[in-house]
């Protein structure tokens, strides 16, 4: 256990010095179902070492780091140790093919990246090792130090570098389906967390008292905000290594959970129990209930506030942070749908003429008044992001009613939303499009009960008689051997001809609006 000694105080102490010094065998995090628990004591003085391993490796403030981890009972000490001593973290999804995440790590530029070996064969080790150290956690990998033996050799009480915080360099695969990355300067980057909170967002006051459940992979932005946030103010987090509804009613009885964190699917799954299951557990601690990332059907949210209260607390913005709005339940009960008005800024709605739109018209959402980003290495897909006026946009389409409360009816980018993660339908039709039996292709969101939407290819073949089931497995396999799983078609629909304009245009929103008006095969 860390002693009062083992810690060296700076001018002014940061908050692990400050948990660990008042509550040292108090739980910071701990992991469900496996029980990890990792205090207050032990998170300080890991995130230390880490912090001294990676000076050791000659990184200093503005330097990045990236992790590609499963949800791991290390993956937060590395963050905090990115995050005292100014680095910037990127974390990586763990579904990506190894092209997909090498891209991400040559473009970040990070200098060491953490992972595990059941992540990374030899093919892509040696690609990785080529750009970065590599750090190996839960076991040995060629070429790649071990994470437990690098922190054993480090100093116990390593002095730590007066910097600024370090943060999140998040990235998002916007319009066209790369990854951008938002890489924002430290001075400014960890701002947000400070605004004013009022009775549609007091629940980002977090506090020593906050029981914080965390339900989403540890690689999304939210997860890694939310769980910094509320640890620096001294709250536990519980943190589910995967999704299983029932996991999460009995942490909320078990923890007192007091704060949560969903996306609609698992309200999806929450409302598919029994009434017996869903009543099993005391669910009185949990006081907020934040739901975001993708559109929550009326009909399941009505569901949800009947179950749970008034406590669901929704926001609607994304990584690039040019705006953010949010409602509380009462609100929403009376404009069911929406997804809230302004925390700051104003919204705007713009037609095709570039020209505000009044009340009730729909057309593309911008926001003014909100942090100025830029894609990394990317200006052109920045000055995109923002229109004349200078308002920023995430690519949406809505409206705002009569109250200033903004409602959202499409993407730009004919984003499909499944289970709150987004898919950008581009990069399968990429893989399709050089199929020697295709002739054409569309991959859109068709609907799922579960997930909200699906990924369906709909395919123009060269020759009719060769649209079988067997054509349509190996079209699937061919974007799973280059594509993660999430991105790929589940199913084929084929058609004897895809509508394009006499330009060329292929018109998505209609192939995709024969499922969605009736369910079944494209009508085309």
């Amino acid at each position: 256990m860390i002693q009062m000694t083992d810690i060296s105080i700076t001018r002014n102490p940061d908050a692990l010095e400050r948990w660990a010094l008042e509550r040292p065998n108090e739980v910071a995090y701990r992991l469900l179902p496996s029980e990890i628990s990792v205090t207050w004591s032990e998170l300080e003085r890991r995130s230390r070492a880490c912090a001294s391993l990676l000076a050791a490796r000659g990184l200093k403030e503005g330097d990045g780091i990236a992790i590609f981890l499963d949800n791991h009972p290390r993956y937060f000490e590395i963050v905090w140790a990115a995050h005292r001593t100014g680095l910037y973290y990127t974390t990586i999804s763990r579904h990506l093919k190894g092209a997909e995440m090498l891209y991400i790590l040559q473009d970040c530029g990070a200098r060491v990246v953490f992972c595990s070996p059941s992540l990374m064969d030899g093919e892509l080790l040696a690609q990785v090792s080529s750009v970065a150290d590599v750090v190996s956690l839960d076991g040995p990998m060629e070429g790649a130090s071990e994470y437990e033996a690098a922190l054993a050799e480090q100093p116990l009480n390593t002095v730590l570098p007066v910097t600024l915080q370090g943060t999140d360099f998040c990235y998002s695969s916007g319009t066209t389906g790369r990854p951008k990355g938002i890489k924002r300067p430290l001075a400014q980057a960890n701002r947000h967390f400070n605004a004013d909170p009022d009775s549609r967002t007091r629940w980002k006051t977090f506090d020593a008292g906050t029981i914080f459940l965390s339900t989403a992979p540890f690689y999304h932005t939210a997860p890694i905000r939310w769980n910094m946030a509320v640890m620096e103010k001294g709250g536990s987090c519980v943190m589910l290594e995967r999704f299983d509804e029932r996991l999460a009613l009995s942490a909320i009885e078990r923890y007192h959970v007091t704060h949560s964190q969903w996306v609609p699917t698992m309200f999806v799954r929450l409302l598919r129990l029994t009434t017996d299951e869903r009543h099993r557990y005391d669910l009185s601690s949990l006081r907020f209930a934040i739901h975001a990332a993708a559109p929550c059907p009326v009909g399941v949210k009505e569901q949800m506030i009947a179950w749970w209260g008034p406590i669901l607390y929704e926001f609607y913005s994304g990584t690039e942070l040019v705006g953010r709005t949010s409602l509380d339940s009462h609100e929403w009960l009376l404009h069911k749908g929406s997804v809230g008005r302004p925390e700051f800024g104003a919204v705007h709605i713009v037609g095709v003429d570039g020209y505000e739109l009044p009340s009730g018209k729909e057309g593309v959402v911008y926001f003014s008044g909100g942090p100025v980003f830029e894609y990394h290495n990317d200006p052109e897909k920045t000055r995109q992001a923002y229109n004349k006026q200078g308002w920023g946009t995430y690519g949406d389409i809505g409206y705002v009613d009569k109250d200033g409360y903004l409602y959202l009816t499409d993407r730009l980018a004919n984003v499909i939303i499944s289970g709150g993660v987004n898919i950008y339908p581009q990069e399968a039709e990429g893989v399709l499009a050089v199929h020697p039996k295709v002739k054409d292709v569309a991959v859109v969101g068709v609907p799922n009960e579960e997930y909200g939407e699906e990924v369906k290819a709909v395919v123009e073949l060269w020759e009719a008689s060769d649209g079988t089931a067997k054509l349509a497995d190996e079209l699937i396999a061919s974007c799973r051997k280059v594509l993660s799983a999430l991105k790929c078609p589940r199913s084929v629909d084929f058609v004897s001809k895809l509508p394009r304009t006499e330009s060329g245009k292929l018109l998505k929103r209609q192939v995709k609006a024969s499922y969605w008006t009736s369910g079944s095969a494209a009508k085309i």
